[in-house]
């Protein structure tokens, strides 16, 4: 860190290779950094369901990733992460302006923990303006920066409620590092999910994608419902066994398939051609596994259980105060 005069604002400098943004803090402080992102203005930032992304791109660089998805209308590179300014003031405006309070969702379509957030914080700040306003909130990540953050996540679930939502893939650690190479490990994904255990946070295991030919046997299923047993997850989310490919991502999974994996893009070719749903054989005896590990355990189960679980809003420190009336 070296000191700067002070200034009130953040200033960003591009040239044609690289942005350099440099981040100012309150105190005349920066951090400066060549990082590929870049700032861009928005009127609002939760959707009509309370929903929002922070970020847009991401630099996770999985290799399956639906939102690369030319559908999506992204008009900047995937990588070049678009940062939403002001977004912490934006909510802090919008949640002041609802009747009642309800969950805000994060994580969709942007993992809100990619690497810029360790030194933007913007997902803290965030976090910090829900519990203030005493709202829930749930997230979906692969990135245990997550734990930087834990103490407010404690916090609002005390106050409110918190669901932390983990995507487990792979159990074998170095096929995960071949299919999500910037990303936390299986195993440091599974201690996010021991952490939030041991301070009664509720935990929601995305299962997925399971790619055809790679990643979408027994074994490897049973490793990733093990963890979830152990670690006491609320549930299981799991969409099919398989992957979808549309436009935009499928150019990019099939690169790296060239890469890491040799023929095996004649083999998709052959399998689904241009289909949008790329199904396992597996599919059938994967999901039963699920439903079976879900039931034994009193797991929820299911998309429609699930995201109607996370979205239900609940306010715990009243419901105590009235019960001692």
């Amino acid at each position: 860190m070296i000191q700067l005069e002070r200034i009130t604002r953040n200033e960003v400098y591009r040239d044609k290779k690289t942005t350099i943004v440099v981040f100012f803090y309150l105190v005349g402080y920066c951090i400066d950094k060549e990082v590929n992102m870049h700032y861009k203005k928005y009127k609002k930032i939760l959707s009509t369901k309370n929903s929002m992304n922070i970020y847009r791109g991401c630099s996770h660089g999985c290799i399956y990733c639906d939102s690369r998805s030319k559908c999506y209308q992204m008009s900047h590179a995937f990588e070049d992460i678009e940062v939403k300014t002001d977004a912490p003031i934006m909510l802090d405006r919008e949640l002041r302006s609802k009747r009642k309070k309800c969950m805000i969702g994060t994580g969709a379509m942007s993992d809100p923990y990619i690497p810029i957030e360790k030194e933007l914080r913007y997902t803290r700040k965030c976090l910090e303006t829900i519990l203030n306003q005493k709202f829930g909130v749930s997230l979906l990540t692969k990135s245990n920066l997550i734990l930087r953050d834990i103490d407010l996540l404690q916090q609002i679930n005390e106050v409110s409620k918190c669901v932390v939502q983990v995507t487990l893939t792979t159990a074998d650690e170095a096929l995960c590092k071949v299919l999500e190479p910037n990303v936390s490990s299986t195993k440091e994904r599974v201690e996010i999910l021991k952490e939030c255990k041991d301070r009664k946070i509720p935990t929601i295991v995305w299962l997925g994608p399971f790619l055809p030919f790679i990643n979408d046997d027994e074994t490897n299923m049973r490793r990733l419902l093990d963890y979830c047993v152990q670690q006491y997850v609320h549930g299981i989310l799991c969409f099919g066994i398989g992957v979808t490919m549309r436009e935009g991502n499928r150019e990019y999974f099939y690169d790296n398939l060239d890469t890491h994996f040799p023929l095996m893009k004649q083999k998709y070719n052959k399998a689904f051609q241009l289909n949008y749903e790329c199904g396992s054989k597996n599919h059938r005896k994967l999901m039963t596994m699920i439903k079976q590990t879900c039931v034994a355990n009193n797991m929820l189960y299911g998309v429609e259980p699930i995201f109607k679980y996370i979205s239900a809003y609940e306010e715990k420190k009243e419901v105590e105060q009235l019960s001692l009336f």
